[in-house]
């Protein structure tokens, strides 16, 4: 084996990447504090080819030296949207037909194992403040809520792992299903 050259990754364009068809996942970060978090979230989008950011309540937005440091130029590459409270982005993406996802622990929440999507669907995962988690009225509002099974003493992850990991689950399942 040989590891590649980074000129032999094929690697689209910013321009290209914004004329690229989308995966129909919106991502809606709600009260994220930690600016490295929020780039590292743009850049797995970026990645997956994501629709759109929805960035909520203190999460802060573009351009900023600290989410590009962990974003390294996705913040540039994937469209975001701007919201003072996470509820009416829930009601935007609620219009547009999207199926409400919060990755929380709660009652009934449903094992990311058992998560199963529809491929003709439109989905909003929503990912919730380092410390306090999505907010308890955002967590009512939401079609479903997802938790991502933990086997250790420590029963969370890092905001920007759990996105990484629901995200690639859900983009598998739709790209293995066209």
């Amino acid at each position: 084996m040989r590891k590649l050259l980074i000129t032999e990754l094929n690697r689209i364009s910013v321009e290209e990447f914004k004329k690229s068809e989308k995966y129909p996942i919106v991502v809606v970060l709600d009260n994220i504090r930690s600016l490295n978090n929020v780039g590292s979230i743009f850049r797995t989008c970026d990645a997956l080819r994501i629709e759109k950011i929805m960035l909520c309540g203190i999460t802060a937005t573009p351009p900023h030296n600290e989410i590009h440091k962990t974003a390294l130029g996705a913040e540039d590459s994937v469209e975001w949207e701007y919201f003072d409270d996470c509820l009416d982005a829930i009601s935007s993406l609620k219009k547009g037909g999207y199926s409400i996802c919060c990755l929380e622990q709660v009652e009934n929440s449903v094992s990311l194992l058992d998560f199963k999507t529809v491929s003709t669907a439109k989905y909003a995962f929503i990912f919730g403040n380092e410390v306090k988690g999505v907010q308890q009225e955002v967590v009512r509002r939401s079609d479903v809520c997802i938790e991502i099974p933990q086997f250790g003493t420590k029963h969370s992850f890092n905001v920007s792992v759990s996105a990484g990991i629901v995200l690639w689950d859900v983009f598998k399942q739709i790209y293995t299903s066209k």
